[in-house]
């Protein structure tokens, strides 16, 4: 079974979209131990480990979370199952435990400045990554991973002056997915060209703005889940 972790703030385009390739939605309930700007942001919360559809997803604790950064951001990072790349410093200790169990012989640890490095990264296979953020640009590079800088901004998250692209995107199947129109984004050809190089598709939709929302988060489990 598909299953994908949405926001209730997910646009009816995208869930139509999802639940059309085959996803049952699950939808993310709003946390009280966090700021409302991402009480509906499923990346707060949960982790998926890799890159793989059957990749699992680890599941923190609301009440290990607090409002102010970096309380809110102890489980929000951007794992591909070979690197796992966050704010060390505050990285939960079951989350970081889970990762390595789960990513087989090869894991490497990639220390950045930014807490909300989920928020601010896409990840597109096990090697690369979209960001607009230097601080996480450049310890990715150095640890051999392939990376694309785009410029900040251009993402909307309701409540604030601006959002990040990487919790307006996630991997489905074999597409990176943007929640909104991915083409009113000055760099919409470099990113479109890296995802291709990839062997992988790229899914916008252009009748909205590019949104925040904490990510798409999928994975397909088996009946005995």
């Amino acid at each position: 079974m598909k299953v994908v972790y949405l926001s209730s703030l997910a646009h009816p385009a995208l869930c139509t979209y999802l639940e059309n390739a085959g996803h049952v939605i699950h939808n993310f309930p709003e946390l009280r131990t966090v700021s409302s700007l991402v009480a509906n942001h499923p990346d707060v919360l949960l982790c998926k480990l890799g890159v793989k559809p059957e990749s699992p997803i680890y599941e923190g604790a609301p009440n290990e979370l607090s409002p102010l950064y970096p309380g809110d951001c102890r489980y929000n990072v951007a794992c591909t199952g070979k690197f796992f790349i966050h704010k060390l410093d505050i990285t939960d200790a079951g989350l970081l435990d889970a990762a390595k169990a789960s990513s087989g012989n090869e894991f490497h640890l990639v220390d950045v400045r930014q807490g909300y490095t989920k928020c601010s990264t896409v990840i597109v296979d096990e090697d690369s990554i979209i960001t607009y953020d230097k601080g996480i640009a450049k310890p990715c590079e150095a640890a051999g991973m392939n990376v694309l800088l785009v410029k900040s901004g251009f993402v909307k998250l309701r409540g604030a002056g601006t959002g990040f692209i990487g919790g307006a995107s996630g991997r489905v199947d074999d597409k990176i997915v943007f929640n909104g129109d991915l083409s009113a984004h000055p760099n919409f050809r470099e990113i479109t060209g890296f995802i291709e190089e990839r062997g992988l598709g790229c899914k916008w939709f252009g009748s909205y703005e590019l949104e925040d929302i904490g990510s798409i988060i999928t994975v397909t489990k088996s009946d005995a889940d």
